[in-house]
């Protein structure tokens, strides 16, 4: 950990180190939220082309729920009682980058229900306004800032800006057409110019610490959530959908060659960024597939789809064996 602070130039902890462990609970716990949504979706579109219907994906809808719900109370808590603590990780330059992660979550949550209507308008116009909010704020943070170097540039800062992308998903399909492309072209324009200066540091600086490793894999979801929201939203394959989903398509691939440097990543609760991004792609190439009727895209979205599924399995077992362990939530 000493190294991390020391390669990312973050502040230390302020916090006093016999606080119970929720004053400890990061808000990064949200992209779990973001995984499991996001695993639930994929084996929704999994139901109409492999399985024929068969609902297994709801069983995962509310066991993702549930898991929201939890998540959401305890840092409620944490708010409530240990608001400096909440404080601290809002000035952190890296921390701060996963508070849109409850807002994604809610929209992806939007996603999951959207076969129920009012459910799903609620968690949209919650997670739309709480995105946009956000989305500003930290932007306002990079703009105005004290404390970032080149260093802190790192894949999650996708996340506060990026994440907008996600709302023409279900904006589009409640009848929002004009704010969902508002929020669709500030999540591609600034993903080209995010992606400039992540790639940029990635190149030239010093490789990212184990910890923020699986971090890499967040550069799939731009573009493979990109591909799934325009296609929402023009009804069709153009030819700038086919761009984006190859360049998600062309990540993808670049990822699993060096697929044997993530093995020897230890777990960390940021391994949970290993599963929307890998979700986001399997989920564009069913959409793929659907629009080409191509039998490739077919059987690349089942193979997918089982890495997925073992990814995600292995995912919770190793975050109830850290929990078990008291490995989480404890001062850095």
């Amino acid at each position: 950990m000493v190294d991390i602070k020391m390669t990312l130039n973050v502040p230390q902890s302020n916090l006093e180190p016999d606080l119970p462990r929720i004053a400890y609970f990061p808000v990064s716990f949200f992209s779990m939220i973001m995984g499991l949504s996001g695993f639930t979706l994929a084996w929704k579109g999994a139901s109409a082309i492999f399985f024929h219907g068969m609902a297994i994906w709801s069983i995962f809808a509310y066991a993702t729920s549930i898991a929201m719900v939890i998540l959401s109370i305890l840092y409620a808590v944490k708010i409530g009682c240990y608001t400096h603590s909440v404080l601290e990780e809002i000035r952190h330059p890296v921390r701060i980058n996963f508070f849109p992660s409850f807002s994604i979550s809610l929209l992806l949550l939007s996603v999951v229900w959207q076969h129920e209507t009012i459910t799903s308008t609620y968690l949209w116009i919650a997670g739309t306004t709480l995105q946009i909010a956000l989305t500003m704020y930290v932007m306002s943070s990079w703009i105005h800032h004290t404390h970032y170097t080149l260093s802190h540039a790192n894949p999650s800062w996708f996340i506060p800006v990026v994440g907008n992308i996600i709302v023409p998903i279900t904006g589009s399909q409640l009848g929002y057409t004009e704010l969902s492309w508002f929020c669709f072209s500030i999540g591609i324009v600034f993903w080209i110019v995010l992606l400039t200066i992540i790639m940029y540091r990635l190149f030239f600086h010093e490789p990212l610490p184990a910890r923020m490793t699986p971090m890499l894999f967040i550069l799939l979801a731009p573009p493979s959530v990109g591909f799934v929201s325009y296609t929402s939203l023009v009804g069709q394959l153009d030819v700038f959908a086919r761009v984006i989903y190859y360049i998600a398509l062309f990540l993808g691939l670049l990822l699993a060659m060096n697929i044997f440097r993530f093995f020897k990543v230890p777990f960390f609760i940021s391994s949970w960024a290993y599963s929307f991004p890998l979700a986001a792609l399997t989920i564009a190439s069913m959409k793929m597939a659907h629009l080409t009727s191509s039998v490739f895209f077919q059987a690349l979205s089942g193979v997918l789809l089982c890495l997925l599924t073992v990814l995600l399995f292995w995912l919770v077992i190793r975050t109830i064996k850290a929990v078990l362990a008291a490995e989480l939530c404890r001062p850095e």
